[in-house]
């Protein structure tokens, strides 16, 4: 009776097995993928997440940008994904968080022709079993991505007082929330009481990053730390001509709503809706 059991049990088992990813293709071809996708703040990023890692184990920063064709290529994180993902019609950035993907289009492509490529190289990724982002030798100061070097809110024994409660503060209250709108922030200094921050992936050409900045995580640090008298975003050539121009569409919309109009509409997690 035993012997006749064991015969009709279910023969399962190897397709939890990591290899499925790689060999037999017909395993591999078999499994399906679940890719979820989220709304980000920002109208014209969306992010993606395969419920598989993204980054290298061992990355000591949190997140890696590529913002031209270019820099999928280059040392020391080329990523084919990033590669194929950058050639789609439309798409101007790839961010990569620990287990998400967050693409950036152009104001003038459309969703509906973008998305479906997107999925289709996420889940031949995927299940090809190799490596989303590889690891390769770089010369001294050179990299061809953004984020790749070390995480900016790290422990350093250098760091003072302030900064370190600074960074904690980031780290604990503000990343994750970021993080859930599909992008990540960077600490860049603290001098004369203003702490510099950059933001990226789906907030690093969003139009109410300015307000983020300035009602979520502003106000939250000044809250906590006496020391801290405001926030300055630094921003790239790219980013300072959006800035402008939605400087002057806040300025449109306050004649025409008046002055006590509300602010841009924020996302899910937006650091303008978390409590201080």
């Amino acid at each position: 009776m035993a012997a006749s059991n064991a015969h009709t049990r279910p023969t399962l088992h190897p397709l939890h097995q990591p290899s499925i990813m790689v060999k037999p293709p017909s395993v591999s071809g078999s499994r399906s993928i679940f890719i979820q996708t989220e709304n980000t703040p920002n109208p014209d990023a969306l992010k993606f997440l395969p419920n598989h890692p993204i980054l290298p184990p061992g990355l000591s920063s949190p997140f890696i940008e590529y913002m031209n064709p270019r820099s999928t290529l280059a040392p020391p994180h080329p990523s084919p994904l990033a590669a194929q993902l950058m050639n789609i019609d439309g798409v101007t950035s790839v961010f990569y968080g620990a287990d998400f993907i967050t693409v950036t289009k152009a104001g003038d492509a459309n969703w509906a022709h973008v998305k479906p490529e997107i999925f289709s190289l996420i889940t031949e990724a995927v299940t090809s079993g190799a490596q989303i982002v590889n690891v390769t030798e770089s010369k001294p100061g050179e990299s061809g991505q953004d984020g790749a070097e070390e995480d900016s809110l790290s422990y350093n024994e250098n760091d003072s007082e302030v900064v370190g409660m600074i960074k904690e503060l980031l780290e604990t209250r503000i990343r994750p929330a970021i993080q859930e709108d599909g992008g990540d922030i960077e600490f860049r200094g603290f001098e004369d009481g203003m702490v510099m921050l950059k933001l990226r992936g789906a907030c690093r050409t969003c139009d109410s990053s300015t307000v983020t900045l300035k009602n979520g995580i502003e106000g939250m640090l000044m809250h906590y730390i006496e020391e801290v008298k405001g926030v300055t975003q630094v921003l790239d050539q790219e980013e300072e001509i959006a800035a402008v121009e939605f400087a002057k569409f806040e300025e449109k919309l306050r004649k025409q709503k008046g002055p006590d109009a509300a602010p841009s509409t924020v996302g899910k997690g937006s650091l303008d809706t978390v409590p201080g």
